[in-house]
Order: structure tokens, then sequence, then C-alpha cells
């Protein structure tokens, strides 16, 4: 069963390549090799109206000098075979008006010059008409209108012409057709058909035939508005063509009306529109007339039949009005606002982490702090008061309890009321000898306390104000994400054949949700109908998508319905060509709970993965804060798709603002690329890492100072790229520094991870941490942190099987 659905499958794609085999060849013969636009001049060198007018060719010929002046030789020899095979008159016509027109033009060298194009597509028609009246007669004043009507209408038809040939180039980058280009390239066919005049096969008009074809097509497409705007315009350019032809206009008009009101029977409902305007405009001549006019109208429907359904919903997405075009534009802005919505998330999650940031730096005011300052205080005061004293031991050694308490008191009072109180300062006068020295001293000091106090203040402040701005832009940013409303971009050739090749599996297909196609990050999701799920999503589904869109697709999420033929929802992405794979040991300084080390291995979007490593400076809990803060900021950054330059710059920015303290923190950066192995290092203050490959150890280092010593830094990046096996080992300095006996610390390390027979990256870890803890006798002398990861060429679990055939059999 499972080969016959292989077969057919095969089978299938064949018949598709084939088609698009064919309409590869077709598209480079009449667009690429330019066969159409020959053609196309052919017949509007052929193209008359009101019996003798015929702009079109000069027209044509000047439009096609514009865009494409490479081929202007061919363009030239097609309007000369179409005005040659109409008449004498016209062809003489055509072809000096051609030559005056090159003779003219080649004095032009910008070919984009268009007011000197219509000035010379005027002048060469109405010079070589005045050549040819003034070999008959005396020119009548009728001749001088028509002359000067004819240059007008060659301007004219040369504007239009300039709007409508490029939109056929099939090159558009816009989806969809505005109503002026449209009608333009409806002018344009109505011009084409002109040239058809006078062809017939069995009294029937060829130009009446190709008319009500395109009015067919464009009322199935567009509905009533669009077949009867085509309608009119065709007839209208027919009947100045053939003024005994009047009568089409009505036709075409009432046919593409009726046609496009009948548009939702389909191919049959827009026919019967034509036979029945067909009927009830030709009912009124003859007989015969009325029988040719009939048969060139089932004609019409002959061809309409025959052209391609795939085709017509392919235009209908380009004319305006349609369901087909509707669709498109709204599944384009529902992704665009889906981009935008994602951007504006991450943005948002960035100036929160910011806030809090400086939120936390204005809420650490603890009774430590304050019995610090007041012990810089009372030591001020006592420099310039106690050090000469003959009492300062009695003070200071034998009642340092009671005096500390004395002056602390009489400080406080100073700083919340301005004045020691009563009671306090009889109580110091009485112990101290110097007591209105020292009252006066803390008095100076204490104004001094308190104007550092309210710059602190001020500082402190301001963080919050910050903070708040920055809270602020996040809500905002965070409730704007929240109102765009996510929904999926239309890829319509690989819906076709992802629908096609579930419906093979019998596999029951609720809604296809294709968000994104590029490769690396392609982005599916599927409602199906399981009567029983058996892990259909990974072993039959991502096996099928990963060989129609020619990468490995895994399941990236489900939700599988927990009862019989309910809806289950799958989501499909692409598969990360190459795994890794981590381990970590940690160590804190004298074996504690809290090491200054902190590391974070994290996801990236695009297929990036990360591992860092900060070593905060010195060790214990304020170390451990400034490395978690750093590595805090950075994950946030970078997941909003920042650079890792640019992330690390805004952290050193951001911890030089928090607070005035010397304070600093190393970083180490490692981002491998899991599309291709590439491995970018940023080291920021940290210690060399190594890459093991095989028997090779290779070491990377790079000098940059840590971050927050100096307010801007230059970042120098190393770029080094992976094999599948490599194993990556980063450390901070309490593994590299090693056991104190070692001598050469790089030789060591190479030495100590060349020597392990082991690739798992865990293993490796606790083996390094282990060697340099007996190195040093079991003392752990500083904080130590080992990251060690793998990278391995991923190997999806199912994937779909090439069926050979044997021909013999």
């Amino acid at each position: 069963m499972s080969q016959a659905l292989k077969i057919e499958t095969v089978i299938e794609k064949k018949r598709s390549r084939g088609k698009d085999r064919i309409q590869s060849i077709l598209k480079d013969i009449f667009i690429e090799k330019k066969l159409l636009l020959f053609l196309v001049g052919l017949l509007l060198g052929r193209a008359v109206i009101l019996y003798n007018i015929s702009p079109f060719a000069i027209a044509f010929l000047a439009t096609a000098w514009s865009v494409y002046r490479k081929r202007m030789f061919a363009v030239i020899v097609f309007i000369l075979l179409g005005a040659w095979s109409y008449s004498l008159e016209h062809a003489v016509f055509v072809s000096i008006s051609v030559v005056v027109f090159m003779v003219l033009a080649h004095f032009l060298k910008n070919r984009n010059n268009i007011r000197i194009l219509m000035l010379f597509i005027f002048l060469s028609t109405i010079l070589t008409r005045l050549f040819l009246y003034s070999l008959s007669n005396q020119i009548t004043p009728y001749e001088w209108v028509h002359l000067f009507i004819e240059g007008v209408l060659g301007i004219v038809l040369f504007l239009i012409f300039m709007q409508s040939l490029p939109l056929l180039a099939l090159k558009r980058y816009q989806p969809a057709l505005k109503n002026e280009e449209l009608i333009c390239i409806v002018i344009l066919l109505a011009s084409i058909l002109t040239g058809f005049i006078g062809w017939e096969i069995y009294n029937v008009s060829l130009e009446h035939v190709f008319s009500r074809y395109i009015v067919l097509t464009l009322a199935f497409v567009g509905g009533a508005a669009i077949g009867s705007t085509v309608g009119v315009v065709t007839g209208l350019v027919l009947s100045l063509a053939n003024v005994a032809s009047l009568y089409q206009m009505s036709l075409l008009a009432f046919s593409g009306l009726l046609g496009g009101l009948l548009h939702e029977g389909k191919k049959h409902g827009v026919s019967v529109g034509l036979l029945v305007g067909t009927f009830l405009v030709g009912i009124y001549g003859e007989m015969e007339t009325f029988t040719a006019t009939m048969l060139e109208s089932v004609i019409a429907i002959f061809l309409f039949y025959l052209t391609p359904n795939v085709l017509l919903k392919q235009l209908s997405k380009y004319i305006p009005g349609t369901t087909e075009y509707s669709f498109e534009e709204r599944k384009y802005l529902q992704k665009i606002r889906d981009v935008t919505a994602q951007r504006v998330e991450q943005f948002s999650a960035v100036f929160e982490a910011l806030s809090k940031s400086f939120i936390q730096s204005t809420d650490k005011s603890t009774d430590k702090e304050r019995i610090d300052e007041t012990d810089y205080f009372l030591s001020l005061v006592t420099e310039k008061t106690c050090q000469m004293c003959f009492m300062k031991e009695r003070c200071w050694q034998k009642q340092f309890d009671k005096t500390y308490s004395l002056m602390e008191e009489m400080k406080n009072d100073l700083v919340y009321q301005n004045e020691i109180d009563v009671k306090n300062l009889t109580k110091f006068e009485n112990y101290c000898v110097k007591s209105k020295q020292v009252v006066d001293t803390m008095a100076n000091e204490v104004s001094l306390l308190k104007i550092n106090k309210k710059l602190k203040k001020q500082v402190m402040e301001s963080k919050k104000i910050v903070a708040d701005q920055l809270k602020g832009v996040s809500d905002v940013m965070d409730n704007f994400a929240k109102e765009i409303v996510k929904e999926r971009k239309r890829h319509e050739k690989q819906e076709i054949q992802i629908i096609r090749a579930l419906k093979q599996m019998d596999i029951h297909l609720e809604k296809l949700d294709i968000y994104r196609l590029e490769k690396g990050s392609i982005d599916i999701e599927m409602s199906i109908i399981f009567k029983d799920y058996h892990g259909e999503g990974p072993k039959l589904i991502a096996p099928v998508l990963t060989d129609i869109l020619q990468e490995t697709i895994v399941v990236t999420e489900e939700e599988i319905s927990p009862f019989p033929n309910g809806i289950s929802f799958l989501t499909f992405g692409s598969a990360k060509q190459y795994e890794v794979e981590t381990g970590v040991a940690v160590a804190a300084k004298g074996g504690g709970f809290i090491s200054g080390d902190s590391f974070t291995t994290m996801e990236l979007g695009k297929g990036k993965y990360a591992l860092a490593i900060s070593d905060g400076m010195g060790n214990g809990l304020r170390a451990r804060e400034e490395s978690m803060e750093t590595l805090r900021l950075l994950e946030q950054i970078l997941q909003t798709g920042i650079s890792e330059q640019v992330a690390i710059k805004s952290i050193n920015s951001i911890l030089a603002l928090r607070t005035t303290d010397e304070i600093f923190a190393t970083l180490d950066l490692a981002i491998i690329n899991l599309h291709n192995a590439m491995l970018r290092f940023l080291k920021i203050g940290s210690t060399p890492s190594f890459i093991k490959r095989g028997d090779d150890v290779i070491q990377l280092e790079a000098n940059n100072l840590p971050i927050g010593i100096i307010e801007h830094v230059e970042l120098e990046t190393l770029c080094e790229p992976l094999k599948s096996g490599d194993i990556l080992i980063m450390m901070s300095d309490g593994i590299f520094d090693g056991p104190k006996q070692v001598k050469n610390n790089d030789l060591w390390l190479k030495r100590k991870i060349r020597s392990m027979k082991t690739e798992d990256p865990q293993a490796i870890a606790d083996l390094l941490l282990e060697e340099v803890v007996r190195g040093e006798l079991g003392v752990i002398r500083d904080d130590m942190t080992v990251i060690v990861a793998k990278v391995t060429k991923h190997k999806p679990k199912w994937a779909t099987i090439p069926v050979i055939h044997d021909e013999a059999t």
C-alpha cells in the first residue's frame, strides 16, 4: 500500500515537473525571447481606425524604443510586415513614419525623456501625413483636423502602452493591478484586436472571437463591473476600427455584464451570459449575420473552456475586487502585522528588563549602609577633634560604646531636627572636655552630609524616573503588540502539494496555515482530524513535508485531541542542521553555596545557540548579582535579534549608570549558527576557550577589557567554523589559572583536554573541574565554572525513503 502511494506520488511529481517545464519553455519563448512583443508589433502594424487613422504603430514603436531598445530592429521588421499585409497606402504611411521617428530619436540621448518622445511621435505622424497629402492635391481643412487628431491619438496611445507593456513582462513585484493599469491593458488588448480586422475564416471574424474571449475571461475573473467595463472599452475600439461593427460595443458590454452577474455559476454561467447577450443583440440583424455572430460566440466559449482554471485563478489575484485579490491582500497585511507584533513584543521585553535594572539599583538602602554612613561620619569628626585630645584613650578605648552612642544620638538630632536635643547635649557636655569643639565640627560635617545625601537622593529619583519611563514604554509596546492579530501568508503552490500529499495518505486536513517558507525558518501549522493518533505527525507528515520543501522538517509543537475524530493542532518547523549538547560544572570559592560566576545557555531565533559565562568582581553575593545581571540583560537583548556587539555595549552603559561603585564583570560569549556550524566569540576580559577536534586542541582568545571599566568599548570578535563532533570548552579564570604549581596553564589545559577519552560534555566538564580541585589538594581558591558543548550533525528520526523502480518488472 505504501509502495503504491509512493509510486503515485512520484508520478504526480513528474507530472508537476512536466507542467513546470512546459511553462518554463513557453515563458522563455514568448517572454524572455520577446516573441510576444514581436507578435504585438505585427498586429499593431495592421491596426487602423476610422478607415485611415493609424496611430498605433508609431506609438508602439516609441514604447519599444524606450523600454526594449535592444530589440528595435526585430520590432521594426514585424511592424512593417503587419503594415504591408494590410494595404499599400497604409504600408507607405507606416514605413515613412518609422523612418522619420528613428531619425528624430537618433538625436535623443536620454530615452526616458517622455516629453521629447511625445513630441517626436506627434511630428513623425504629422510630417508623414503632410507629405502624403501634398502629393495628391491641396490639403483640405478636414485633412488638417485628421492629421492633428492622429498625432494626438499617437501621444495618448504611447502613454497607455508605456503603462501596459511592462505589466505583460511577468516581472512585477506588486501583487495587484490598479484600476488605471487594468484599463490600460484592456485598451492595449483592444488595439491589438484591431490588427485582426480583415482576417476571417468561413465568415467568422477573428477580432470578434478574441474580443468575446477576453470579455468572457475578465467577466469570469472580475465579475459584472470588470466584465461590462472591458466590454465597453473593447467594443468602442473595435467599432472605431470598423464602423459597421458598432453594435459590437453593445453586444460585448451586455454580455460582459450578464456573464459577470452569472460568474458564480463558474464557466457555465459566464458562457450562458455571452450566449444570451449575443442572441438578444444579434436577433435584430439578418439571419446570415446572426448565424455568424452566434458561431463566433460559440468558438469564444470553446476557447474559454480550454483555458486552465489554474491560469484563471492566477489572473484573478491581479484584478481588484476579486475574492482571490482580497484574500491575497488580506494575508499579506496579516503577515506584516504578525511580524510587527513579534518585534514589538521583543523590544517591550528589553525596555522592561532595563526598567527592572534601574529599580533594583535604587532599592538597596539597608541597615548596614546606614551604619557605614555613621561610622564614616564619626571618623571625620574624631579626626578633627579627638585625635589630639588627652582623653582619647578613655573615650575611644575604655568607654567606646558610650562615646559612640552619645555622638550617634547627636548626629541623628542634627540630621533630622537640625539641632541637638538639650538632654543629649547636656549629657555630652558633662562627658566630653571638648564638647563645644566637637559640636561645632559635627554641625559642619552634618551640613556636608545633608548635601551628599541630597545629591544621592536626586540620583536615585532620576534612576526611578528613568525606570518608570522605560516601564511605560514597555507597557505601551506590549499592549500594542497584543492588539495585532497573528495570521498567515499565502503560498499557493506549496499548499496544493501538501494538501494533495496528505489526501493521498488519507489524512483529514481541516486547516493549513503556512506562515513562513524561508530556508532555516519554516513555520507551518495544521489542524488535522485523527481517528486514533499514533504519531503520524513526526512519522508521516514531517517526512512528507521534508520531501516537498527540500528541507528537513520536524514537529515543533503538537496538541492532540483526547477524543476520537477530534481536531488536533500540529506545528512544523525547520530542523537545525546541527545540534548542541551541553554540560556544566560549577564550584564556589571555599566550597560555598554562592558563586560569583554565572552562566547561561539559550537558543536564539533564526537557528542560533548562545553560551555565556560571566564572572563578577570578587566573590560572594555581590559578584553573583553583578554576573547574573550581566547575563540577564544579555539574554533579553540578544533574543530581540540585536547583534551581540550592540548588546554588550548596551550592557556596559547600563552597568556604568547603575551605581557609582567600581564594579565590573567579565563575559565569555559564544554563538553557534546551527545551520552552518559557524562559531562567533566575544571575549570581554575572560579567559581563553578551547575546541577539541579529534586529537587536536585549538585555543581561542581575545583582548577586551571587562564590562563596566570604561564607558565606550571596542570589541574584538572571533570566528571559527566548527565541524560535526567538535567539542567547545569555555571556562572562568578559576579553572584556567589551574593549580598554583602549574607554570604554563595553556599547555597544561591542552594536555588535559587532549588526554580525555570521553566525548560526553557533562563528563568532560566534571573531569576538568575535578582535575583543578585535585591539583590544589582539594582547596577551591576561586569560583570555578566550565561549560562544554558538543556540536553534532542533526539526524532526523523519521524520513522518506525513495522508491527505485525496476523497469524489468
